[in-house]
């Protein structure tokens, strides 16, 4: 079981990482910083992650065909280092996504500098970016500003850099978990970003994980997908896919424990902890969210329609303003199951709000609506739609749909 007692909550909770964050001034001053990030000279946007030592790098990426600039150089950097990375640099307040050629090269820039200053090559550099698409990356605010981001590296800046890395979240998002390998603690952190386009489909969406453990290649790459699939993956704000979707992962073995083929479980129970407690951060802090809401679809003919179903539910407009207005509407979770292009069977279906039943075989319980629309009036919110079509099932999470959403994105450029 992962252990949550550690001094330090994020990124830089395992041995031999050290981060920072700063001002480049990317970030226009009217964004939404939280009130430690408004106590320098500009809103954070520059984060730096380094390694004490070369650490073993995986990653996922977005599944858009419209990759933006550093997802394509980060890409390219593993490929050509074969699985190594020594430091990973991230701005906020620019997506560099749709920016051409001009945007690669700032994204190779951001690297090359970040390496000249780390002494490492320039492929053991990583790069994420998240902000607005379409607008050219400040590579000369972002050069000037390397130097300092990197003489304030310490192992006790973790919430810093992950200040450094929001846009419109409204908090930051960090996580650490240890778990015992061999007879050693092994430390797991992370830091995320995100708030809206958050469906990743491996939003905008950043994650970040650190790891004491040292992990071959083909079981890090391994452990990263699984335990995106069933955390980051399964989380949903909006319905959006993002051109700079990426969650990354070092392992630098600085712990003095291996994991491999035994320890395996362990490490991926470790790892998957610290990425669901980040996903739900990201889930909390949507975009105007005022609940958090846990889909449980069962019943399911398959894991995989199962999942299909508990996404469409989650992203169903209709059922997330129910929810946000405490409307205790099965019909619509009916609605959608029904046109989930899944195996369903009305006769056989259920609807519970909570534990409170208010469908079942084929017949409605409206007089337990107001007992549900009580229940609704809460933060975290439960909704379980049995599909009567087998036994699968799957557990996805998203917020509700408010009317703060809508603003934040109508003017999200002006």
């Amino acid at each position: 079981m992962a252990n949550l007692a550690v001094s330090v909550s994020g990124i830089t909770a395992p041995r031999g990482y050290r981060a920072s964050g700063v001002s480049a001034g990317i970030k226009r001053s009217g964004g939404r910083p939280d009130a430690a990030s408004a106590q320098v000279a500009g809103p954070l946007d520059l984060a730096l992650l380094v390694s004490d030592t070369a650490a073993t790098a995986a990653a996922v990426f977005t599944t858009s065909r419209a990759p933006a600039a550093p997802v394509v150089v980060s890409r390219e950097h593993l490929a050509q280092s074969g699985g190594v990375a020594r430091a990973i640099v991230v701005n906020s307040g620019c997506a560099n996504a749709c920016t051409g050629e001009e945007g690669i090269q700032a994204a190779r820039d951001m690297a090359a500098e970040t390496a000249r200053l780390v002494n490492c090559p320039v492929a053991q550099v990583l790069v994420a970016s998240t902000g607005v698409i379409g607008v050219a990356l400040p590579i000369d605010k972002v050069r000037a500003a390397l130097p300092a981001a990197f003489r304030s590296l310490s192992a006790d800046q973790g919430p810093t850099a992950a200040r450094a890395i929001m846009t419109t979240d409204p908090f930051p998002k960090e996580a650490a978990a240890v778990v015992q390998i061999g007879g050693r603690e092994v430390r797991i952190g992370g830091m995320a970003k995100g708030s809206g386009m958050i469906e990743p489909m491996m939003a905008t969406m950043l994650g970040f994980v650190t790891t004491d453990a040292a992990v071959p290649l083909p079981l890090l790459q391994r452990a990263l997908r699984e335990a995106v699939d069933e955390t980051f993956n399964a989380i949903t704000v909006d319905g959006e896919c993002s051109t700079n979707d990426t969650v990354m992962i070092l392992a630098n073995g600085a712990s003095g424990a291996t994991v491999d083929a035994s320890s395996y479980p362990t490490f991926v129970a470790g790892l998957r902890s610290v990425c669901l407690e980040l996903a739900l951060g990201i889930v909390r802090g949507g975009e105007g969210a005022t609940k958090l809401v846990t889909v449980t679809v069962t019943g399911a003919a398959s894991t995989e329609e199962a999942r299909r179903a508990a996404k469409a539910i989650a992203n169903s407009p209709l059922v997330k303003t129910a929810i946000h207005g405490g409307d205790p509407n099965w019909g619509r979770l009916i609605a959608v199951a029904g046109r989930a292009n899944v195996a369903f069977e009305l006769s056989r279906a259920a609807v519970t709000i909570g534990s409170i039943v208010l469908f079942k075989d084929g017949r409605p319980y409206d007089e337990a609506a107001p007992q549900a629309a009580e229940y609704l009036e809460g933060k975290d919110i439960a909704v379980s739609v049995d599909l009567g079509s087998g036994t699968a099932s799957s557990t996805v999470w998203t917020c509700d749909l408010s009317e703060e959403y809508v603003k934040i994105n109508a003017d999200y450029r002006t």
